[in-house]
């Protein structure tokens, strides 16, 4: 009898606040119970890893479907977050004002009562080895984008982006002129930690051209990673003329 099973087996008794003997339950209601407890004591961390539905397959001695059904219902209780081609992870419960905290340009754009609007320069798969050590990764190739964002026609945002293509394979795929990369990647796998630094810098000819800037004109640069469970998810340096763009928050 391996350590799950163990587990199982000696939880004849209810557990707590729950009235139902582990026993009576059908074999995906265990499942959900024990990679509770997992988490609850501690075993399982929030955003990393669980076992795979292979792994638990094995270890509980049951059909696919039924493990399937048990990580699908924990998902959508927002206990694990499903990322396709990663893996199965412990939700972080405080995600949300994480993403709340990384705001879209689109967004930002509408609370002023503007419309926002994207040109698409460029898509593709890159080996960029900056990109990919900056992604975590051994070995490209990586997705690129690069987007310029107006305001009422203004250019107010010039979007270089790194994306892991494990996360989000189908990213080359998308029409980011409706609907930006931030809110697809957001919307497909919470965002669970992010790193970031503001410069004030002066942009190469491409960003000043790209963002109707003068010669020796200021940027404000924020450069970001973050992360979906214990992954790099996205890696973007994102230009703002200084002159027509600041940055706030709360705390």
């Amino acid at each position: 009898m391996n350590e799950a099973e163990r587990q199982l087996a000696g939880r004849q008794a209810s557990a707590p606040g729950d009235d139902v003997p582990a026993r009576a339950l059908p074999a995906y209601q265990q499942i959900k119970r024990y990679v509770v407890e997992r988490i609850a004591n501690g075993d399982w961390k929030p955003g990393g890893a669980i076992p795979t539905e292979a792994e638990l397959v094995k270890e509980f001695g049951v059909a696919r479907m039924t493990v399937s059904r048990a990580l699908r219902e924990l998902t959508a209780e927002r206990v694990l977050t499903r990322i396709q081609g990663a893996g199965t992870f412990v939700e972080r419960r405080h995600y949300e004002s994480t993403v709340l905290e990384i705001r879209n340009i689109a967004d930002e754009i509408a609370e002023r009562g503007h419309r926002h609007s994207a040109r698409v320069l460029l898509i593709e798969s890159s080996d960029d080895q900056e990109a990919v050590e900056a992604l975590g990764l051994r070995s490209g190739p990586v997705f690129h984008s690069r987007i310029v964002h107006y305001e009422e026609e203004e250019p107010i945002q010039f979007e270089d982006r790194y994306v892991n293509p494990a996360l989000f394979p189908a990213y080359l795929e998308q029409d980011f002129t409706v609907e930006t990369p931030n809110h697809y990647m957001v919307r497909l796998a919470p965002i669970q930690r992010a790193e970031f630094r503001i410069y004030a810098q002066k942009p190469d000819a491409q960003v000043r051209r790209h963002l109707v800037m003068e010669i020796g004109e200021p940027c404000l640069l924020l450069r970001r990673r973050t992360w979906v469970g214990e992954h790099v998810a996205t890696s973007v340096r994102l230009w703002h003329p200084a002159s027509r763009f600041h940055l706030a928050g709360k705390v």
